[in-house]
């Protein structure tokens, strides 16, 4: 996708060509897409019948962007007559200002022509390559040009309209203008969108400024960046990263259609494929983002209750008190040809969502939020000891109950090849991942403390102690291997120890059910060689059987992973090897424009100099996004004790002086202040 513009807000989104024309891939989610449909996939501007050439592309925002264009093909030399500037952005719809410029010093006669045209395809249509089984139209309503597509009760609709005079037919519109002599032409083009919601739009920009709503997302994402910390620093790389993090997290905002009545804002997940909730991915960005922006954390934890499992469903994979993995208002969504409203096959989402109501109330002093999420919270810990726990030995296992369509693996590592031993050969199922039981060991201390000093439950909370007690003593009988000194990426069926070293091991590290004297070795194995590219820590180690650099998770390097690698390390006394995973990912960054992408290939730092991209990365993708917030709390050494902050710099060799201003927490705002020595 590097060759392609995209800008975004929220779920809605509009990824074009360099030239800002769109055209339907089979591949590629090009088009204008909202709530996973694509509501337009032609939009082809020509002037007097010929293609125009870009000659600058302007991103001005994450929801705006500028084309400058010349008739016909690039040369070494254009002396272009005719020029035009597209300005597009996307909100509640999308908008595209168009102005045609006349640089001759006569009248021009010319006809501007707006190919148009919408497959209205399911994003998972697009991926699959699925055929469509409903009817489409196209009329002329109002002045306006109306293409939509039905299927029984499902009905998605798109609306195009302009400000200036047009022909339209059931194809696009055609504008026949005269330019005076160094004059310019000037129409405002609306596409509106009849989204899931069954709302009516509007359907005429006649008279109808349309900077009234791009006023409104400047002001918004100004509160948003007002709203976060003040970082000051002496390393430029770091100010440019954690610039483009808060904005892209500005920009992957929306609200879901499961907020239950209540008005919260979620993170999409990431751009262009995930642009929806993922249960575990906004626990996870929620945590990274809690010194930063405290109100992610909650917006998640309301919205995430509203849909928590409450029944046995297998085609969803719902189980009581099961947190949902993933949520779709596609048409196929709709009509259950995948199990998308809601789909919950993820094991680690529901410790996760314990995890996180306690940390954001240790951060935040916000108990009313702990109080009303009692219920949910007890669910979700019920799950771990009945339906987790697949083979009844206390530990969490996974088996998908939905043979046609659902995930094979549903840790975050859900690619079909992520979860093998050594030699390659991939284990039967169930299957219990080592990560899945440090959360759950984390998520049972951090119930009881709620139980404790907010549910007036002291026998519960001691009951859940006793398990995390006993969960910790088998798991470091059971999982750790003797003869390599580190412990295995999963069990199998009959117990075994799936041998592969792997990235998961790190995460064992933030849970704290790793016993003390192994500590020292699972660092050494995480920024050892196998495992430690010089840009961070591979997913998997380079002598394993499935290892392959560009492999989804089986060599990537992902930042989200590292990021919650080093949170162990820090957490667990070891500030000096968090600092090196925070020096590479800073550094990584500035390779990509102060972006990190979702992931990266795992290629050695010394073969390649340079952080090569995985070709199908998410970018934005919002853990990514999330990682250098959670960086600097490490390397600032941050964490909330009472009604204060402690605060513990330890920093990378690279950064001489770092300042974070203005830090929310239960404490009020408080600065933080580190330097080298």
């Amino acid at each position: 996708m590097s060759d392609l513009i995209s800008i975004l807000d929220g779920n809605t989104f509009v990824i074009s060509d360099g030239n800002g024309d769109i055209d339907a891939s089979p591949s590629l989610p090009t088009g204008l897409f909202s709530f996973d449909t694509r509501f337009l996939s032609r939009w082809h501007l020509s002037i007097n019948g010929e293609r125009l050439t870009a000659l600058a592309v302007n991103d001005l925002q994450y929801y705006e962007t500028r084309f400058y264009l010349v008739l016909g093909a690039p040369t070494h030399y254009i002396d272009a007559k005719v020029t035009v500037i597209r300005q597009r952005s996307v909100g509640a719809g999308f908008d595209e200002e168009l102005t045609v410029l006349n640089h001759e010093n006569k009248l021009v006669d010319l006809t501007v022509r707006l190919e148009v045209g919408s497959d209205f395809a399911d994003l998972f249509e697009i991926k699959d390559m699925r055929q469509k089984k409903g009817r489409y139209f196209a009329r002329i309503d109002d002045g306006c040009l109306r293409l939509g597509y039905d299927r029984e009760a499902f009905r998605r609709e798109t609306v195009i309209s302009s400000s200036a005079s047009a022909e339209i037919d059931e194809n696009g519109l055609t504008f026949a203008i005269r330019l005076e002599p160094h004059g310019k032409w000037v129409t405002q083009l609306r596409v509106a969108t009849l989204g899931p919601d069954g709302q009516e739009v509007r359907l005429s920009l006649r008279g109808q400024p349309i900077s009234r709503a791009k006023r409104k997302l400047r002001e918004d994402l100004q509160h948003w960046l007002d709203q976060a910390p003040t970082l000051v620093s002496d390393f430029e790389p770091l100010l440019r990263t954690y610039r483009r993090s808060i904005i892209d997290l500005a920009a992957l905002r929306y609200t879901p259609l499961v907020s239950g009545g209540r008005i919260r804002t979620l993170m999409a997940a990431g751009l262009p494929w995930f642009m929806t909730v993922l249960g575990r991915d906004s626990i996870l960005t929620s945590l990274q983002a809690l010194p930063f922006l405290p109100e992610l954390a909650e917006a998640t934890l309301f919205a995430l209750a509203v849909p928590q499992g409450s029944r046995l469903d297998d085609f969803r994979e719902e189980e009581p008190g099961k947190i949902l993995h993933e949520f779709r208002y596609g048409e196929s969504a709709v009509f259950e040809e995948q199990p998308h409203t809601a789909y919950f096959g993820s094991a680690d989402s529901t410790p996760l969502y314990v995890i996180l109501l306690d940390e954001y109330e240790r951060w935040t002093g916000d108990d009313v939020v702990v109080h009303e999420l009692e219920y949910e919270a007890r669910a979700a810990l019920a799950w771990l000891d009945t339906y987790a726990d697949i083979m009844g030995n206390g530990y969490v296992w996974y088996q998908r109950r939905n043979e046609q369509s659902g995930l094979v693996n549903q840790g975050w590592k859900d690619s079909w090849d992520s979860i093998s031993y050594n030699d390659g050969q991939l284990p039967g199922f169930p299957r219990a991942t080592c990560e899945l039981q440090g959360y759950a060991y984390d998520a049972k201390l951090r119930g009881a403390r709620l139980a404790r000093r907010f549910w007036g439950d002291p026998a519960y909370a001691d009951r859940l102690e006793r398990e995390a007690a006993d969960l910790k003593e088998r798991f470091n009988r059971d999982f750790w291997i003797e003869d390599r000194q580190y412990y295995a990426l999963a069990l199998d069926a009959e117990g075994r120890p799936v041998d592969a070293l792997a990235s998961n091991m790190g995460h064992l590290l933030w849970s704290g059910i790793v016993d003390e004297s192994r500590v020292g070795k699972v660092a050494e194995h995480l920024l050892g060689p196998k495992l430690f590219s010089g840009w961070g820590v591979r997913t998997l180690a380079v002598d394993a059987g499935r290892y392959n650099p560009v492999g989804r998770h089986v060599g990537t390097v992902w930042p989200f992973d590292n990021s919650f690698i080093a949170w162990g390390l820090r957490r667990c006394g070891l500030a000096e090897e968090a600092g090196r995973i925070a020096e590479a990912m800073i550094e990584a960054a500035e390779f990509f424009d102060g972006r990190l992408p979702e992931a990266f290939a795992g290629y050695d730092r010394a073969l390649t100099e340079y952080p090569v991209e995985y070709p199908a990365a998410c970018s934005p993708r919002a853990l990514s996004s999330g990682a250098p917030l959670l960086l600097l709390r490490i390397i600032l050494g941050l964490e909330p004790h009472a009604d204060h902050l402690i605060i513990r710099p330890a920093l990378p060799k690279l950064i001489g002086r770092l300042e974070l201003l203005d830090i929310p927490g239960r404490w009020g705002r408080i600065d933080a202040l580190g330097r080298q020595r």
